[in-house]
């Protein structure tokens, strides 16, 4: 044990003593006493075999045996083999973070690939080398728009995922931002009411689309709206609906922000996932993180450079952008591949068989008595209003093998039957038909 705390009474003493602190518990004294450890006193360790028993056990509990209609930011989609193969390989998998000069040129040139098909799928003039997760991304977004206008008022839809939200308001503890939430009307996003929020002292405005509830919009005259205020419209989009769903760009969106879990990530019981950032021009220098560009050599070859990277650790730190460090660079491998195998047909015809298997499952649902389902265009996610607590609803569920959705009410508690149901391409439409069978029947 000693090799690893290797400091007698004494050393510990002298430290306390240089520090002011009279033992190792005031050390403690900032975190509230029912969230401190309640013994420092470990079990002796056990043999690796005895470990990897008692994981393996403890792994056991986890239910992975269920048709998944889950999602919520987070969705259940197929991944080709050779997103795996390439991914894998020696050369990519490393938890190095790729942010030097001396990167290699096979990993500048996956990252320059990453940027430009993320640019290209959200209809902007460029991306960056990713960041570490959805909700972080719309942080930056948010942190890019205060720097912009100066400004402190950040209008914010309250159908924007409520993870991300939550993200949000822990980043600004420390920060001079007033957050204003606007509510929805019922699950849709209230654009009157969001323009009536807008005002000279707003710096960002923040939709998401599809919205939490998986309601589609079209924010281009909002958009228009904030601009001609000096506002910085923000979106937070979901990768795969842009082969269907009209783009940040073609409304005009200032910054677009998303999760790319669903770009070749496997859900992994919660990560690790991928921040998406793609902006418009006037907007390319103020963005977190790395972008790569494409040069030539002294021989005149095809050659990949890092060309903007303003993170502290390259320049004062009160110029920096941001103190983010990971650009989540083999996630983002993992997305530029499966981009790759997909292709722009590809691409367009998942996000058309995603739509079309939860059209049928929300059609076969609507034909429930006392089951209703909200009007308005949907991508692969809607929500349906049970006659019973949509909690109730996914715990008997489960006894058909069904992960029957998420109920709202974990982050909306004044919507306790209403229920987010996600297909994707991965549903069968026998799953599909069996899933609404089980729910005739829960509800009969």
């Amino acid at each position: 044990m000693a090799r690893f705390t290797p400091h007698t009474d004494r050393d510990v003493r002298e430290m306390l003593d240089v520090i002011g602190a009279d033992s190792v518990d005031k050390l403690f004294n900032d975190i509230p006493k029912n969230l401190r450890p309640k013994s420092f006193d470990l079990p002796a360790g056990r043999s690796e075999n005895e470990t990897v028993g008692e994981f393996t056990r403890m792994a056991r509990r986890n239910r992975t045996d269920l048709i998944y209609f889950l999602g919520g930011g987070y969705y259940d989609h197929f991944i080709p083999a050779a997103v795996d193969a390439v991914s894998s390989r020696s050369e990519f998998f490393t938890a190095y973070t790729p942010y030097q000069p001396e990167a290699s040129q096979g990993t500048l040139r996956a990252i320059f690939e990453y940027q430009t098909m993320i640019a290209g799928i959200a209809g902007l003039d460029y991306a960056n080398a990713s960041l570490y997760d959805g909700g972080t991304a719309l942080y930056e977004a948010i942190a890019m728009a205060v720097r912009a206008n100066n400004r402190k008022k950040i209008i914010i839809d309250a159908g924007v995922n409520p993870l991300f939200k939550k993200i949000i308001r822990t980043y600004v503890l420390n920060i001079d931002v007033d957050i204003v939430e606007v509510d929805l009307k019922e699950v849709h996003t209230d654009t009157e009411k969001l323009e009536s929020h807008l005002d000279e002292n707003t710096a960002a405005l923040v939709v998401q689309n599809p919205n939490f509830f998986g309601m589609v919009d079209d924010y281009e005259k909002l958009f228009e709206e904030a601009r001609a205020i000096g506002v910085v419209s923000i979106l937070v989009f979901y990768p795969l609906s842009l082969g269907i769903v009209k783009t940040p760009g073609e409304m005009k969106a200032d910054i677009a922000v998303g999760e790319g879990q669903s770009l070749g990530m496997p859900l992994s019981f919660g990560g690790p996932y991928l921040g998406l950032m793609a902006v418009d021009r006037k907007f390319v220098r103020k963005m977190p993180g790395r972008i790569v560009g494409e040069t030539v050599d002294r021989t005149g070859r095809q050659s990949f450079v890092l060309t903007l990277q303003a993170r502290e650790q390259h320049i004062r730190r009160e110029k920096a952008t941001s103190n983010i460090c990971s650009n989540q660079a083999l996630c983002a491998l993992r997305a530029v591949v499966y981009l790759s195998l997909l292709g722009r047909e590809g691409f367009r015809n998942t996000a058309l068989l995603c739509m079309e298997r939860a059209q049928r499952l929300k059609d076969e649902l609507k034909k429930i008595p006392g089951v209703t389902v909200p009007d308005g265009q949907t991508f692969n996610e809607f929500t349906a209003v049970l006659p019973v607590p949509a909690a109730d609803f996914v715990e008997r569920m489960f006894a058909g093998g069904f992960a029957a959705g998420l109920p709202a009410s974990v982050f909306y508690k004044d919507k306790p039957n209403h229920l987010i149901i996600a297909v994707t391409e991965k549903r069968s439409v026998q799953e599909i038909d069996d899933y609404a069978a089980a729910a005739r029947k829960v509800l009969s």
